[in-house]
């Protein structure tokens, strides 16, 4: 907040999304590509259709515009983003977070394509300094690509840190609690680098029938979970304790029950492995030495919630997800995002709370998670940010024209 103590109803909040997506037009990655695969993406760009109609309508721009981006924003109360991937990238049949894992004979395009991405996302938050924290993209088929690349982007500037994929059944890449992404949390947690996971990235292919459409969207955010537990179970806190993992735009609701679920089952096969007559000891035996402390000590110390935009629901949780651990963000530019309504999405959430605590969630923890500069910040939300006494007005009718969820009518039992 501009006032470090005693905010007055005047005062403004320094906004950070923490959840934003950008990406090139398509051709503009070609610069960024290495030379060798100039002929292979002209072949490839001139008979690719896009999917996505968002990226091929008149407000496309808002993904690579940075001047638009800026000023529609900051008109929406937003002084800074942590960006995630949007576009299509090179070599890629939809965009990234929804892509299958590359085969073998793809590997090679599709890694040139991401470190087209990373390459261009450089130069565009370089474009804002200190507004934008990019976040780099890998793959999981070549760990030690990977952490080159997150060598990459520390040097680079992406402060965001690095979108970590999933790794959905019939993948073909190992489990995320495999030790053999041990140098990819090493470098991480050497670097203090930020590892995102992202709702939408881990689902297995569907289909495209309706009953799969809907079955997508009823299990797409625990897929995206699963990356929490196979973390903690596999150890990788207990190896690499400076290790951050963030789960962004999956909810933040269902955190509380899952984590007494896991350290229920932490419990048990801790327990049972000491009693080797029983069928269940098999289970737990290592578990204790492998993980270290236990899944509620783990999201203590090492884990955060982009909770995007929270929903009233969830908002009374904040004290058993842990406030210091929610950041919200605005999902712009996609449609299920809060702009032009962001005021009124925060109002919706957070009108009656304490103002330290609104501060907290709505940019002082993004501040602190990611490294934006919150005295060069507050400059700029003292004249775009939303004010104290604005947010503290309960708002009665949502936007007739609102598409986000946030405003969705009867999302008073949805916890995930």
């Amino acid at each position: 907040m501009t006032a470090p103590t005693g905010p007055g109803p005047d005062d403004r909040y320094t906004v950070i999304s923490a959840d934003c997506h950008a990406g090139a037009d398509l051709l503009d990655y070609r610069p960024y590509l290495a030379a060798r695969h100039h002929e292979e993406f002209d072949a490839w760009a001139a008979t690719y259709v896009n999917p996505y109609e968002d990226l091929i309508a008149p407000e496309a721009p808002r993904n690579w515009d940075s001047g638009r981006r800026l000023a529609e924003l900051e008109a929406d109360g937003i002084v800074a983003e942590v960006v995630f991937p949007n576009t299509v990238p090179p070599f890629f049949p939809s965009g990234s977070l929804l892509a299958p894992a590359p085969s073998k004979e793809e590997f090679e395009l599709r890694w040139a394509g991401l470190r087209a991405h990373n390459r261009w996302l450089a130069d565009f938050c370089a474009q804002a300094p200190g507004r934008r924290a990019g976040v780099a993209q890998i793959l999981l088929n070549d760990v030690d690509a990977a952490v080159r690349e997150v060598r990459w982007a520390k040097e680079h500037g992406l402060t965001g840190g690095i979108l970590l994929p999933g790794a959905p059944p019939g993948s073909g890449v190992p489990e995320l609690y495999s030790a053999v992404y041990d140098p990819l949390w090493a470098v991480c947690d050497e670097l203090d680098v930020p590892v995102n996971h992202h709702g939408g990235s881990a689902s297995p292919p569907l289909g495209d029938e309706p009953a799969a459409r809907a079955v997508f969207m009823v299990e797409t955010t625990w897929f995206s979970h699963r990356a929490l537990w196979h973390l903690i179970f596999g150890g990788a806190f207990q190896r690499h304790p400076g290790l951050r993992l963030v789960l962004t735009e999956q909810g933040s609701g269902w955190i509380p029950a899952v984590l007494d679920m896991l350290e229920y089952y932490h419990g048990r096969l801790v327990s049972a492995a000491t009693r080797a007559a029983t069928a269940e000891a098999k289970f737990g035996t290592g578990l204790a030495d492998a993980m270290g402390k236990g899944p509620q000590a783990v999201w203590r110390d090492n884990c955060f919630v982009g909770a995007s935009f929270m929903r009233p629901h969830e908002v009374p949780l904040r004290d058993r997800i842990g406030l210091e651990k929610i950041m919200w963000g605005s999902d712009y530019p996609h449609d299920e995002g809060t702009y032009p309504y962001t005021r009124e999405g925060l109002r919706i959430a957070f009108a009656g709370l304490p103002p330290e605590e609104v501060a907290a969630m709505v940019g002082g923890n993004a501040a602190r998670v990611y490294g934006f500069d919150l005295g060069l910040l507050d400059t700029v939300a003292a004249k775009s940010g939303p004010t104290v006494a604005e947010i503290a007005e309960p708002l009665k009718e949502p936007p007739a024209d609102a598409t986000s969820p946030a405003f969705a009518p009867g999302g008073s039992v949805r916890v995930w």
